[in-house]
């Protein structure tokens, strides 16, 4: 990143009117909550740019007319949700970063699990995003995405990888849709599902060598742009594992809880 850029946010900064001074006055978390959703949509007028720098401590105190306690409520705030971070010494401050995605949907799943999603409700929902994500990278299949579902097929044949890679291979067929709000929240479902199977797995053998298989066959319809038969392979297959759960799984019980970056990466 250039200088010119890491300063982009900065140089839209207009210090606001003042002797600089600086009040010390107790945060108000109302107030806080102003600062923080004001960067935040001078972040997202900027295209949100990951690495640059909003400003000083001094500069966004000047601008927004704050006490630092209040400032640094509002950072906090910002950090909380992964909006940015302080990076101290010479060219530090406030920082753009970019959102983790483990800990996004971590968080779906959980408020699932706190609202008390049992297993029909989320595979209700499961199979709909599920249906609608292999029709879209059905139809925006590429020679990257073909070598890349092939590579996950073949790996699901080592028995050691087994079920990280199946995991894998559904998150990976929702963010080839090019839909990010499905491959968000189809990401949470499987993470959440998963848990559960996990759980089942201890006490009833699973069928990874079925898993392999479905997932080959629905790539083939995938790679060959066959909708229909993309659809219904992955209906049966999602019907499987439901089946699994509920067998297992009181279909009255919520699903068990999970926890932020569950899934290891690609």
């Amino acid at each position: 990143m250039t200088h010119d850029q890491a300063g982009l946010l900065r140089l839209n900064a207009a210090p606001a009117p003042g002797d600089g001074t600086v009040n010390t006055r107790r945060a108000s978390p109302k107030l806080a909550e102003k600062v923080a959703s004001d960067i935040e949509r001078e972040i997202l007028a900027a295209g949100w740019p990951v690495g640059a720098i909003i400003g000083s401590e001094k500069e966004l105190l000047d601008k927004h007319g704050v006490s630092r306690a209040v400032l640094r409520e509002a950072i906090r705030l910002l950090e909380h949700h992964m909006i940015a971070t302080t990076r101290s010494g010479p060219g530090g401050g406030l920082i753009v970063t970019a959102p983790d995605p483990d800990v996004v949907t971590g968080s779906v799943a959980l408020f699932l699990e706190y609202q008390h999603a049992t297993p029909p409700l989320i595979f209700e929902a499961r199979k709909a995003l599920e249906l609608v994500a292999v029709e879209m990278t059905a139809r925006r299949i590429d020679e990257a995405k073909i070598h890349e579902l092939r590579d996950l097929v073949r790996r699901e044949q080592d028995p050691g990888s087994y079920p990280q890679t199946s995991r894998h291979w559904h998150i990976a067929v929702a963010e080839m849709s090019g839909n990010p709000a499905i491959a968000l929240f189809a990401t949470s479902l499987v993470r959440l599902t998963d848990e559960t199977v996990t759980q089942i797995r201890a006490n009833r053998p699973s069928d990874p060598v079925g898993v392999h298989i479905a997932h080959a066959k629905i790539t083939e319809a995938i790679i060959a742009g066959d909708i229909g038969l993309a659809r219904h392979r992955t209906l049966r297959h999602l019907e499987a594992i439901e089946a699994f759960i509920t067998d297992g799984w009181p279909p009255a019980t919520p699903l068990p809880r999970v926890t932020p970056a569950q899934t290891p990466p690609l």
